[in-house]
């Protein structure tokens, strides 16, 4: 017989990168009081990343996962939910496991994903409450916003999650420089059955020293644009400058 002492709860998850943790926040979850977990690691560099620090994949985690999993247990009765952010935490394999593990304490469960690996997203889609999109472009032009490959598997991810029972909210971040088409995006997220769309501003806080978020008229341009966007005729459509 075997003496071997159970795995502590959330123990299986035990080898993810964690690379902060936000013990209270307000707006990673639309209407809920959360802690967001950032994981390390995303395959894409985005020039307005406000994250930029998050982007190395073989950087190690800074806080172990035993740790922010105690931290949570804690909070039981004070958050309505955790949010797994990152980088990209759908690049982690032991996602999955998180997740669990926090549904077990009984928490709600966020997901920020910009939707780099369609596949993994399909296979935690159904244990989480809410997720939130990153759609940079449509698909041809993503290569001009993340400096490589990978539209068509965003795209993929938007199935996936419209699909999902999940709550979706689907987010556009521009800048001055951008070159995305933000109308002609805007009408063919709203034609896939996006319900619940997100106009955001990049802001400079955290991106790399050489981004600005500055440019001649720029503000003026970005509230013509989301005006536009506002009649395209999203359920819900929110603008978030910065």
């Amino acid at each position: 017989m075997s003496t071997r002492a159970p795995a502590r709860p959330g123990s299986r998850a035990a080898g993810l990168q964690v690379a902060g943790l936000t013990r209270m926040s307000g707006c990673d979850w639309p209407g809920r009081l959360v802690a967001t977990v950032f994981l390390q690691g995303c395959p894409w560099n985005c020039v307005y990343c406000h994250n930029s620090d998050l982007i190395p994949t073989r950087a190690p985690g800074l806080h172990a996962w035993q740790d922010v999993f105690e931290f949570l247990t804690g909070r039981l009765g004070l958050l309505d939910g955790v949010v797994f952010s990152g980088g990209e935490p759908t690049r982690q394999l032991a996602l999955g496991a998180a997740i669990e593990a926090v549904r077990g304490l009984g928490f709600g469960v966020g997901l920020h994903t910009a939707g780099a690996y369609p596949s993994r997203l399909a296979a935690v889609a159904g244990s989480v409450d809410w997720i939130g999109l990153d759609i940079k472009a449509e698909p041809d032009g993503y290569a001009d916003v993340i400096r490589t490959g990978g539209g068509a598997a965003a795209w993929r991810s938007l199935d996936v999650a419209l699909a999902s029972p999940a709550g979706l909210e689907v987010r556009t971040t521009i800048h001055p420089g951008s070159a995305v088409d933000v109308l002609g995006l805007a009408r063919r997220l709203q034609a896939a059955g996006v319900r619940h769309y997100a106009l955001q501003c990049a802001r400079p806080a955290g991106a790399r020293e050489e981004f600005t978020a500055d440019g001649v008229g720029w503000d003026e341009r970005f509230a013509r644009l989301a005006e536009a966007v506002a009649g395209v005729g999203f359920e819900r459509f929110e603008v978030r400058s910065g």
